[in-house]
């Protein structure tokens, strides 16, 4: 049986999954231009989706409502980190017409 990929460093209880999300070939590749085009998130949803149906399956009906939960947050954010950074992106001068 394959060891578990550690969701947390131990020392400081810090998420790891965005970590090994920015190593990913498919994510190196996607970013190596600094532009996302629409081929791009197309075949990334791809993969998400095809992950989702191969481990969905696995799981027990308590399991798939925590992960169902999980999925959500993680989504939820995000969506609130790329809200945030595009708020901070916003150019800070007022108008005065």
């Amino acid at each position: 049986m394959a060891a578990k990929t550690p969701w947390f460093d131990d020392s400081t209880d810090t998420p790891l999954i965005a970590e090994y999300a920015r190593k990913l070939d498919s994510f190196l590749d996607a970013v190596a231009d600094a532009r996302i085009e629409t081929r791009e998130l197309d075949e990334q949803e791809k993969r998400v989706v095809a992950l989702m149906k191969e481990v969905e399956p696995l799981l027990s009906p308590e399991a798939h409502e925590k992960v169902t939960r999980l999925l959500c947050e993680v989504t939820s954010y995000d969506l609130m980190q790329a809200l945030h950074m595009a708020g901070h992106a916003r150019a800070k001068t007022k108008f005065r017409g």
